[in-house]
């Protein structure tokens, strides 16, 4: 089978950029696809960091350390950028404005204001494909949710909870960072850093919130610098985010969370639906179960917890034995990804694609609003025209 080879560039090589590498060098994993993503450029401005792309990516050719030379560069088609939130508005306007497609980090701006200038640039550059990394919702026992939703499993929705959580901020000697910052990370704090994770699914789903009763927590207030000294965190440590979401022909509650303190849970995703005829949930704390209790009036109310098959989105060479862990859900993220550049949406070989920039755009109207509510104490209606 021939295959279409995606020349991508790498613009910030730290965590999630060497995630992606390892994804591309794991292609061969996958069964039936003839797309291949190829990192050809990378750019940092941490020398050691590009460094290590040299070393272990054979194919990457070129190592630029101004990333505007990256987007100069014709032999790159599409562009993975994972900087800090503070640069996401210069950086993700100057790839869309190089005709560069792009998969861009979370949360799209470090602001409201900044994510409109993102979103202006698209509207000026309909040709190029962008969207939101998100790869938590291709775990097997996610898309078995997806399917349920789609095919109105669940009747009459009752309420809905989702959240992301870790805890290794629980650790007060642990280093600050630029997401502890205001000035890097932005006043969202967890909920810009973790937030689309958790909105991903709400937001595909139709699940707008109208409004939102937030309570933000500030748990650790200083951390070592590094240096010898303490310095201030400056950014909410987790949120809770109550809302009332309304449809066209329901209202019900739904309670986000997004914590960096959560102890217990080392990097746990989850995603519970109860309803009128079905309910279910699913979490990555347990990645092989999902759980569901399919309800007939009068008749027994009765949860049943199957192991849920190694079954992803594209076909791999793994069994369905065998479990599905978070490389996994980066490489079928990043094959949706490319299926799209190559084959457009409605092309793609299976119909869950990546998250989308409106839906990025959603996430700051909630989260603007859920900082309003924290100041003031109150319910803040959010305004979807806005």
């Amino acid at each position: 089978m021939s295959r279409h080879i995606v020349r991508f560039g790498v613009i910030g090589c730290g965590l999630m950029g060497k995630e992606f590498a390892s994804a591309a060098a794991r292609w061969l994993h996958l069964e039936g696809v003839d797309f291949e993503p190829r990192i050809v450029a990378v750019c940092d401005a941490n020398p050691a960091a590009a460094e290590w792309f040299q070393r272990q990516v054979p194919s990457v050719e070129r190592v630029y350390a101004d990333y505007k030379m990256l987007l100069s560069d014709p032999e790159v088609d599409a562009v993975y950028c994972a900087v800090p939130h503070n640069l996401h508005a210069q950086i993700y306007v100057d790839i869309i404005a190089a005709g560069k497609h792009l998969l861009g980090e979370k949360p799209f701006g470090i602001d409201k204001e900044a994510n409109s200038r993102i979103n202006a640039a698209l509207v000026a550059h309909p040709e190029v494909i962008v969207r939101c990394s998100s790869e938590f919702p291709f775990y097997p026992g996610a898309h078995q949710i997806i399917q349920w939703v789609n095919e109105g499993k669940f009747g009459r929705i009752i309420e809905v909870e989702a959240g992301f959580w870790h805890s290794s901020d629980l650790d007060p000697t642990k280093p600050i960072n630029w997401k502890r910052r205001v000035a890097t990370n932005g006043e969202y704090g967890c909920m810009g850093d973790l937030g689309m994770h958790v909105l991903h699914l709400p937001m595909r789903f139709g699940w707008q919130p109208n409004s939102v009763r937030a309570l933000l927590s500030k748990i650790v207030s200083e951390r070592p610098d590094g240096k010898g000294d303490m310095v201030p965190c400056e950014t909410w440590d987790n949120a809770i985010l109550a809302c009332e979401v309304k449809t066209a022909d329901q209202a019900f509650p739904m309670v986000l969370s997004t914590k960096r303190i959560a102890p217990g849970h080392a990097n746990t995703w989850f995603i519970r639906i109860q309803g009128t005829e079905m309910s279910a949930e699913f979490s990555t704390k347990n990645p092989k179960q999902v759980s569901s209790l399919p309800y007939t009036p009068g008749k027994q109310q009765a949860w049943h917890t199957v192991d849920v098959p190694y079954k992803s989105a594209y076909g791999t060479i793994t069994g369905g034995i065998f479990e599905f862990g978070f490389s996994d859900s980066i490489l079928q993220m990043w094959a949706a990804f490319c299926d799209e550049l190559v084959s457009g949406k409605d092309g793609m070989r299976q119909p869950f694609y990546c998250a989308t920039p409106e839906e990025a755009r959603g996430s700051h109207l909630l989260f603007t609003a859920a900082l309003e509510s924290q100041e003031t104490g109150e319910t803040v209606t959010i305004d979807w025209r806005d």
